[in-house]
Parts: C-alpha cells; sequence; structure tokens
C-alpha cells in the first residue's frame, strides 16, 4: 500500500515520470526513448544508437482538492510531492540492449486535516511504492523489437483516519450525562474529531512484468505496444496507533478503543495492470507526433479491507467497497527540433475516472482530469541534455459524490448502555426505548462536491555517448 506523490492519474497511478514526456503529455509506447523506453515502452530501447544512456527525472506535484459539505468548503494542506525516474542503459550489441530502471508507479499523499467533516473517512495519507526494473530489448530485425523487464516493486503506507464522528460522540456525551455516567457540563466536541488512528506498514515486495513490442510500419510511422502486469502489494503485520483529542474523549473512548493500540493488521491492494497503444509520426525530419491509449485494470479493486490480527478485534475490522472500474487515459503530444541543440514540446492528456460515484472515498479524489503539457530541451554540449516540463491538472469536478462508512461508537455504545441501565435495575424495554432516543446508527455517510487542480514542474538531466 502503496505509491509516491499525488494520485494525479486516476485512483493513485502516477503520469509524471519523465520531464522530457511530461511535455509531450506523458506519451511514450511509440516512442524511441533511450532508456527512459524501459518504463514506457522497452521494446522501444532497442532501437538506441548510443553506447550508454543515462536520465534521470524529478517532478515536484503541487496539488489543491477543495471538499464543498453543506455549503462550506474544506481545503486540502498538502505539501509537495516528487515522484522520480532513474534510467540507464547500455548496449550488448547493435541489435541487443539492457539496462536498469527506478521509478515510483503507483501512490498518493493527501491531507485534509484531522477535523474536517470527512475525517472518518479521511484524515491525511501517504501511499508509496518503488519499483526497480532490469531490462532487455532486442531488435528482432531493422523494423521490429521485443523488450521484457522485471517489476520488482516495494511500497509503505502512513494513513490517519477518524474513528468515531464528532456528531457521535456529541450524542455519546449526552446520553451519558442524562444517565448520570458523566457530570453535567461535560463540554461537547463540536467540530473536533474525538478519537483518530494511524495506520502504519511496508508492504512486502512483489513482483511483476513489463514487456512490449514496436514496429516500424514506415521510416516515419511507428506503432507500439505494451503491458504493465498488475501486482498486489500486500501489508501483513502492520501497526495502529490511537490517539485522543482530548481527556474526556479518552475517558469516554478509551476503554473500548485502547483495545487497537498497538494492534498488528493486515491489508492489501492492487496495483492494476495497464496496457498501452502507441502510435508516432513524423511528417517532417524535425517534427514528431505521438498518440497513446492507456487502459488500467482498475475493476481489481473491488474493496479495501483492513483486518486485525488478534481475534478478539474482528469488531474494528475496516471493509471499504471501491468497486472501480477499467478507465482509460489518452494523451497527445508534439516535440518539434527547433535547432540541433533545442527542443520545444506540446502535449494533452485527458485521464478518465475509474472511481464509482457512490462509493467515493477522499482519500483518493478521483475525477476525471484534463491536463495540458508544455516542455523544452537544451543540449549545451551534443551528449548533455537538460529538460524541462510542465504540466497543469484540470479536475472536472465531481457533485453529491458519497461513501457510507461504519460508526464504531453508534455500532458499540446501544448495547453497552442498554445492558448498564438493566443492571440498574430498568426493565429492558424501558432501557432500550431510553437508549434509542438518541438516533445511535452503526454507519453513516458522507456526501461531498469535489473540484481539484495541481501544477507539476519536472526537471531532468540525460547524458549519452
Amino acid at each position: 500500500m502503496l505509491g509516491a506523490g499525488v494520485a494525479l492519474a486516476e485512483g493513485y497511478q502516477i503520469n509524471s515520470l519523465s520531464s522530457k514526456q511530461i511535455g509531450m503529455g506523458h506519451t511514450g509506447v511509440a516512442l524511441k526513448l533511450g532508456g527512459e523506453s524501459m518504463f514506457f515502452n522497452p521494446a522501444g530501447m532497442a532501437f538506441m544508437d548510443k553506447t550508454l544512456d543515462l536520465s534521470g527525472s524529478f517532478t515536484g506535484i503541487m496539488p489543491t482538492c477543495t471538499a464543498t459539505v453543506d455549503g462550506k468548503d474544506y481545503e486540502t494542506d498538502n505539501g509537495v510531492s516528487t515522484p522520480i525516474n532513474v534510467n540507464a542503459a547500455f548496449s550488448i550489441y547493435p541489435n541487443l540492449k539492457a539496462g536498469v530502471s527506478f521509478y515510483t508507479p503507483y501512490g498518493s499523499a493527501i491531507n485534509w486535516t484531522d477535523n474536517w467533516p470527512g475525517a472518518p473517512l479521511s484524515q491525511n495519507v501517504s501511499l508509496k511504492t518503488f519499483t526497480i526494473q532490469p531490462t532487455v530489448s532486442w531488435a528482432i530485425t531493422k523494423k521490429l523489437s521485443v523488450g521484457l523487464g522485471a517489476m520488482i516493486t516495494w511500497g509503505t503506507v502512513d494513513l490517519n483516519k477518524g474513528l468515531v464522528p464528532a456528531s457521535t460522540a456529541d450524542k455519546a456525551i449526552a446520553a451519558l450525562t442524562a444517565l448520570g455516567q458523566l457530570p453535567a457540563g461535560t463540554p461537547s466536541f463540536g467540530s473536533t474529531t474525538p478519537a483518530s488512528v494511524n495506520l502504519n506498514g511496508k508492504a512486502d515486495v512483489a513482483v511483476g512484468f513489463n514487456v512490449g513490442v514496436m514496429y516500424d510500419i514506415l521510416d516515419n510511422l511507428t506503432v507500439g505496444v505494451s503491458y504493465r502486469s498488475k501486482m498486489m502489494m500486500k501489508v501483513k503485520a502492520g501497526d495502529a496507533a490511537v490517539s485522543y483529542a482530548n481527556p474526556v474523549a479518552q475517558g469516554i473512548l478509551g476503554e473500548t478503543l485502547d483495545l487497537i493500540n498497538n494492534a498488528n493488521f493486515k491489508a492489501e491492494m492492487p496495483c492494476p495492470y495497464v496496457l498501452g497503444l502507441g502510435v508516432s509520426y513524423k511528417p517532417v525530419s524535425r517534427l514528431t507526433l505521438a498518440f497513446d491509449a492507456r487502459l488500467t485494470g482498475w475493476n481489481a479493486y473491488k474493496s479495501l479491507d483492513v483486518e486485525f490480527l488478534a481475534e478478539q478485534l474482528r469488531p474494528f475490522d475496516q471493509h471499504i467497497d471501491k468497486k472501480y472500474k477499467n478507465s482509460w487515459c489518452y494523451s497527445l503530444g508534439a516535440e518539434y527540433a527547433v535547432t540541433d541543440r533545442f527542443d520545444a514540446r506540446v502535449g494533452l492528456m485527458v485521464d478518465t475516472s475509474p472511481v464509482n460515484k457512490n462509493l467515493y472515498n477522499p482519500e483518493t479524489p478521483g475525477m476525471t482530469k484534463i491536463e495540458p503539457t508544455v516542455g523544452l530541451s537544451f543540449r549545451p554540449i551534443p551528449s548533455l541534455s537538460i529538460d524541462l516540463g510542465f504540466m497543469y491538472v484540470h479536475g472536472c469536478g465531481l457533485k453529491n459524490a458519497s461513501c457510507e462508512y461504519q460508526d464504531l461508537l453508534g455500532a458499540m455504545l446501544p448495547g453497552r448502555l442498554t445492558s448498564a441501565l438493566v443492571q440498574a435495575g430498568v426493565p429492558q424495554a424501558t432501557a432500550e426505548a431510553m437508549v434509542a432516543k438518541y438516533g445511535f446508527t452503526p454507519s453513516a455517510k458522507f456526501t461531498a462536491d469535489y473540484k481539484l487542480h495541481a501544477f507539476i514542474p519536472s526537471i531532468g538531466v540525460s547524458y549519452s555517448f
């Protein structure tokens, strides 16, 4: 559980792993990119005409997401996320190349703050994955090549969410005060989240593959196909830690919630497959046009289940339906060699949403996104390139997105209050009626309108000879 950077490709996939290709709308399935082809399409590396090709990109993602709840806006307080991509490729024979790449293919980092209304779903989250990919690429003929890479991937999760809605805790204070369990005048929580849990863990190493084919139909027309396989990232023994807003919260909730403090949990989350189809065309020698269509197998993400390892903690297990659907991302890009030392790029990416509107969790604020891009490269010497790219992300917005969640206190407290009243001599039916008037429910629904935009600058350097 999983990935560096804010999830600005839909779900938590990252599409900002090359400064050069960001400028071209992050196209690359049918482009011959040297070492960078290891990510986009391993077959493209076979056409590398250099002995050694080294490249690296560093990207800053600066997003803002806004949720509107009952007419009031709540804005995220995000830092800058930094996905990276580093590549080293070399020539074994004229038609056989090999290399290794390090990149961050999936991830999400978002901070909604502790006390916003959606805290029981998400306060802040940092999911990161890291992949090392050794790759080999073979030009079968002068026009046809294949490539294969082994994706060795691991990750971390650091997630905070509210355990109890403030509204439920305030009902509990009213009930406990009326029943003589709390002193009169006990302060309510208002908008403060009474208790939160931190879930922190490391995912075991998973192995997948990245395979591709590339073919020159004409000297100036190339097609490509690539496929990155699905991997399941599994946290087998993560750590849970509970925190309370104040002593009142701990006094009311501690007996129940302290059971999961320092407990271990397990969870798993998919890194879905990605099928890429691409075509590139050079109408004139200095101009390159490219189009990619990528299908991501998000239907593998049916639910997020967090299960505590201790049998007595089963009531605290979390089952969050996702039911994502497969989605397409379309990229269009152009590169023009203005001079022998200077290239200019422009592009556009349209990323469609896999998220179910009725199962919408703000941990990954999914919506269809339109992303224009620009970029340039300058070569002070023929073997060295300095690359700049910029992407603007415009989220198309999502209205009345909702998610139902489990209210632990609302599920547990009525039974406990009823039992306490019965033990004090109150008849069962009367006790149940006294508790029922406070309106505790085992679940609740959160609904909001969402907006998103982001600025993504990127800088890269490549050296080859």
